[in-house]
């Protein structure tokens, strides 16, 4: 059997144990127990090397899955995500947008698509160090029942300095009207509760605010120090113009639907 055989079988194994027919004809989840969603749009040179970080960060955690989410990319994103897969990384999903949507879209449609109860998230450019999940996955068992959202917050940041004073002071004017206790809203790698996340308001740049919108929905956040990394492949796709002002607009949005949001209601049945 040759080794490509062998490749296409392991695959094809590993879709079998991940579908799981009921007695009345539907299909149930995998219990998975991790799915790392990574939205990527035009990141074919970090595909393959983030997805075997990947592997080896989670090889006790077994089983999970990577959903790579393909937005729209105009270059060889999927084919990328397919060779790796095919050469030894079955763990490996694509997911592809007909056009691109933007990184909230891709983070819903890979969330929507997970197995797993609880949902790892990366930036697709490779600065967020794959073994930061494991810290991510220790705090979610050292908390209560309430917390379904962990933020990594990047302690030293590896960015231009465009990047770094923009994201200051869009860290600064959402933490002065959202109160919500997060240093770092905008760091890519976080641990949150699927069904949570599913029931939040959709739309546009939801996914710089997430603690708020989770804390809005009566869960618990925390934030835990992670590392960073600079980009050494590919470009990146934000600037000063779809990065702070496009979120300070975005911000008086969510302040909004917390400020006409009632507080959480406990329901109970006799």
């Amino acid at each position: 059997m040759t080794m490509m055989t062998m490749t296409t079988v392991m695959v094809a194994v590993m879709i079998v144990r991940a579908v799981v027919v009921a007695h009345d004809g539907s299909i149930l989840r995998t219990p998975m127990k991790l799915s790392v969603v990574i939205p990527v749009c035009n990141e074919a040179e970090n595909v393959q090397p983030l997805a075997r970080e990947i592997q080896v960060a989670l090889a006790t955690h077994r089983p999970f899955e990577i959903v790579f989410v393909d937005d729209g990319s105009t270059d060889a994103t999927a084919a990328a995500a397919i060779a790796a897969r095919d050469g030894g990384i079955p763990e490996i999903r694509l997911l592809q947008h007909s056009r691109r949507s933007g990184q909230s879209a891709a983070v819903w449609t890979g969330v929507r698509a997970a197995r797993a109860d609880w949902i790892a998230t990366l930036d697709g450019d490779g600065q967020n160090d794959p073994a930061d999940i494991p810290v991510l996955l220790e705090a979610l068992r050292s908390g209560d029942q309430a917390l379904r959202l962990i933020m990594g917050n990047r302690t030293t940041r590896k960015d231009t300095w465009l990047r770094k004073v923009s994201s200051r002071v869009a860290n600064s004017v959402r933490g002065r009207l959202l109160r919500d206790g997060t240093p770092d809203t905008g760091c890519g790698i976080k641990l949150l509760h699927r069904a949570t996340f599913l029931e939040l308001p959709r739309f546009n740049h939801m996914h710089r605010f997430l603690p708020a919108l989770f804390q809005r929905a009566g869960a618990k956040v925390i934030s835990v120090p992670v590392r960073h990394r600079p980009r050494t492949r590919g470009t990146s796709k934000y600037g000063l113009h779809n990065r702070l002002w496009v979120g300070i607009v975005d911000l008086f949005g969510v302040r909004w639907l917390i400020v006409r949001n009632p507080p959480p209601v406990t329901v109970s049945e006799r």
